[in-house]
């Protein structure tokens, strides 16, 4: 009877002590969330502040993509996914803040101060599209769904998630394995909500490809497609969110389509013909070259450089850590040294590109010159661990000239392989086991060729042999699941609040992990440790100080071969459509436009007259001949078919 006294009293003292934590821990109760601070729009808000809350419904938008499509579920590492805004999360993020979320599927939040749990309270009104209401066991499914069969990145972004539960009618709680993770309880309101009832009905397995058009409950459904040709989404005309502040002024359009092209040749040409509303131009010399045209120049198509402030992240040809020719620094910082971005850039880039030379390019988060102040003391806890070149060394990569021999570069990287154990016989770089140095780039693209084979051509006076493989986009996403491959080109995009995401990137988990982002396979304990600092920073601050720590410790592991960015969007459109002037700190975002009628009658009119031109060179088999083009038309073929006949004529009497 004593020890179980005991024990009880034991036990009620826990439970008093809890209790006690509890009541002293201050409950938030809000409409919003912010990684720091407060959200700027209040509780009562009726619209976000770049959006037009009077935009007219209606029009077409049409829009393309290359490569293909075979599946509707983009949520497993399996096939190629078409995206569809049929889908929703409990919260939606806005776009003139640097990292803030407000009440979608959900109407109120809590959570305590070192938000170490977050309870989701559901719209009453929240619905299915066939009518059936969003349920706190929608969310615990999803989530345990797409952590236990989608893609593997699942997994890791919410591995601090300890569990998720109903704790009423219409709330759901995620209990977070750590305190002071501010960043978690905004990604978990950020994650596609799925119907439990559509998924789990006989017949559907989640964890297999679909082209079975999925159940969802945003503005758009899929009603129309073809595999890997056209994708047709319309706008559900009884939404249930249409009412909400999120909502107001956006998803204007009636019906959203999609063509899909092989390539951005005919794309562009399907542009130009009109046969295309709105297209993103992401090659440098497609923008300078391609579309002084007459519809350009009359103003009919817009041809727009959008300038923004986003973080642009990192592209590069990325090395694979887990192949051998990659093991040696050296190695890798002489193949970094052999890529001539001078020339590259004033050849094939006509001079609208700037170096990257930070995973976080274009933010305040990028480090530069030499560690000082906090970041410095970030850095100097794993002094005896990082190289020394990180205190006393700024990085910065060699500049070239634009006569395509960076002899000086060059020169630099066989001194960097002269310290080492590889050698160099007859042209040739072999390592200390005598193999040869041979590299395979892997590409879908085949307008990445162009920039490739002049940085092989570099290599090869390294001794390096390296040969380009074009695979089709399928092929590519198999081995790029697979990791296998020795070179791509790739990228890692970066918000202006990192944190979770980045142990997808670069943790020595991910690295062991199929389909993960970490395609460089880099793993570093300190980088983990400072992916762990990062996520639980207190404030703005010190968000940055780390943040800078862990740009400059990657930049030194020589990894990936910078490439370049632009801070700007290069889009053009068809002049039928209207938008908010107020411009967005990330960009265009189209789903604030809006389909102006009058605007499409004098488009209309104006191809009929023959005032859209096109010019001989641009012109595509789907241009419109109309008016006294037709007429012209019509004349040059009936006179070749005059000196076609009077030509057999001469030549008949000849032969008799």
């Amino acid at each position: 009877m004593i020890s179980i006294r005991i024990w009880l009293l034991l036990c009620l003292c826990v439970i008093a002590s809890l209790a006690s934590a509890e009541s002293g821990s201050k409950i938030i109760r809000s409409h919003g969330i912010a990684m720091y601070g407060e959200p700027k729009y209040p509780a009562d808000f009726t619209h976000f502040d770049y959006v037009n809350p009077n935009a007219p419904k209606g029009g077409t938008f049409r829009t393309g993509a290359t490569g293909t499509f075979n599946s509707f579920n983009p949520w497993i590492d399996k096939g190629t996914a078409a995206g569809s805004a049929a889908h929703e999360s409990l919260m939606t993020s806005s776009e003139d803040e640097a990292f803030a979320y407000y009440c979608l599927i959900c109407e109120q939040v809590e959570y305590p101060e070192d938000r170490s749990w977050i309870t989701f309270s559901l719209r009453p009104e929240a619905r299915w599209h066939d009518g059936q209401p969003i349920t706190p066991e929608d969310v615990i499914w999803s989530f345990n769904v797409l952590v236990e069969k989608g893609d593997p990145f699942w997994r890791v972004y919410y591995s601090d998630v300890s569990e998720v539960i109903k704790t009423g009618p219409s709330k759901v709680r995620f209990q977070f394995k750590l305190a002071g993770n501010r960043e978690l309880p905004m990604i978990v309101s950020s994650f596609p909500i799925l119907p439990k009832h559509y998924w789990e009905a006989e017949g559907r397995d989640f964890s297999k490809t679909t082209l079975e058009p999925p159940l969802g409950s945003g503005p758009y459904r899929i009603t129309d497609f073809e595999e890997g040709r056209y994708l047709v989404q319309e706008r559900v005309k009884d939404y249930w969110g249409s009412h909400l502040a999120v909502n107001q002024g956006k998803n204007n359009f009636d019906v959203l389509r999609t063509r899909y092209f092989r390539d951005r040749i005919p794309l562009r040409l399907a542009l130009k013909s009109g046969d295309l509303d709105y297209y993103f131009e992401n090659t440098a010399k497609s923008w300078a070259t391609e579309f002084d045209i007459p519809s350009v120049r009359s103003g009919w198509l817009v041809r727009e450089t959008v300038h923004h402030s986003a973080p642009q992240g990192m592209q590069a040809f990325v090395m694979n850590l887990r192949r051998p020719e990659f093991k040696n620094r050296n190695i890798r910082k002489a193949i970094i040294l052999a890529f001539d971005f001078g020339w590259t850039n004033q050849k094939i880039f006509y001079n609208q590109y700037t170096r990257s030379e930070s995973f976080f390019s274009n933010s305040e988060l990028a480090s530069s010159g030499i560690p000082e102040g906090l970041e410095l003391e970030v850095l100097n806890t794993y002094r005896d661990r990082l190289p020394s070149e990180i205190f006393n060394t700024p990085f910065q990569l060699r500049e070239t000239g634009s006569q395509g021999w960076p002899r000086e570069n060059l020169l630099e990287a066989l001194d960097l392989i002269g310290e080492t154990n590889y050698e160099i016989v007859d042209g040739k770089l072999f390592d200390p086991q005598g193999r040869p140095v041979q590299i395979e780039f892997l590409l879908y693209s085949a307008s990445f060729e162009r920039i490739v084979l002049p940085y092989i051509a570099n290599l090869r006076r390294l001794g390096i042999d390296m040969s380009v493989r074009l695979v089709d986009r399928s092929q590519y996403i198999n081995r790029l699941r697979a990791f296998d491959y020795d070179m791509i080109v790739s990228g890692w995009g970066q918000s202006e609040s990192p944190g979770n995401e980045q142990r997808n990137y670069w943790s020595c988990v991910a690295a062991d992990q199929p389909s993960s982002r970490n395609q460089s396979g880099l793993c570093d304990p300190v980088i983990d440790e400072l992916i762990d600092q990062l996520v639980i920073a207190e404030d703005r601050e010190e968000l940055i100080a780390v943040t800078r720590a862990l740009d400059r410790v990657l930049l030194w592991h020589n990894f990936v071969v910078p490439n370049w960015h632009i801070a700007a969007d290069r889009i053009l459109w068809w002049n039928k459509y209207d938008r908010p002037t107020i411009p967005l700190r990330h960009g265009v975002n189209t789903s604030r436009w809006w389909y102006d009628e009058e605007k499409d009658r004098q488009l209309e009119a104006a191809w009929d007259e023959g005032l859209v031109a096109q010019d001989s060179a641009s012109s595509s088999p789907t241009t419109r001949p109309t008016g006294w083009r037709l007429i012209l038309l019509i004349g040059v073929i009936v006179a070749g078919i005059m000196i076609i006949r009077k030509t057999i004529r001469q030549r008949t009497r000849e032969v008799d």
